[in-house]
């Protein structure tokens, strides 16, 4: 094998893998791992009771600040009454945007 074939093979494995890396970075988060960062975070501070997800991202604006989320809900009781919480996570980061008690 000759070094210049040796050295282009590893310049288009290199670039392949740097448009790889983009490509995967813009990708939102599925909406099962929005979910269950949302559920760890809420079980820091006690049980909850249930919990759901909209599947599709939608768009929020918080602050005049634009933003692709995912929308759920968790209910939890808290002194023998149910407390349900309507949450909106960032599709791309996974961080909670709002949290609004319902």
């Amino acid at each position: 094998m000759s070094w210049k074939k040796f050295i282009f093979g590893v310049a288009v494995g290199f670039a392949g893998a740097l448009l790889m890396k983009e490509t995967l970075a813009t990708q939102p988060i599925s909406a099962e791992k929005a979910l269950k960062l949302v559920k760890e975070s809420f079980k820091k501070h006690g049980p909850i009771s249930g919990s759901w997800i909209h599947m599709q991202p939608e768009n929020y604006t918080k602050h005049n600040v634009p933003y692709t989320v995912y929308k759920g809900g968790i209910t939890r009781h808290l002194n023998g009454n149910l407390t349900q919480y309507e949450f909106f996570v960032d599709s791309k980061t996974g961080v909670i945007i709002d949290i609004l008690a319902i």
